[in-house]
């Protein structure tokens, strides 16, 4: 996320946006429930319109 959307953004958006394909958890929250990083980062993508390119 950082190399995508800049240090302070991701952290930001990673603590702060919370995701309905995360089942309305933010990013922060999913990973410690034990989401793998990718799931949550294909997430990211599909709800960000991430290019193919940047997954």
């Amino acid at each position: 996320m950082r190399a995508h959307f800049g240090e302070a953004y991701a952290d930001s958006f990673a603590r702060d946006h919370v995701m309905s394909q995360l089942g309305g958890r933010t990013v922060m929250e999913a990973l410690d429930a034990g989401w793998d990083a990718k799931d949550v980062w294909r997430a990211v993508c599909a709800a960000m319109d991430v290019p193919a390119s940047k997954r």
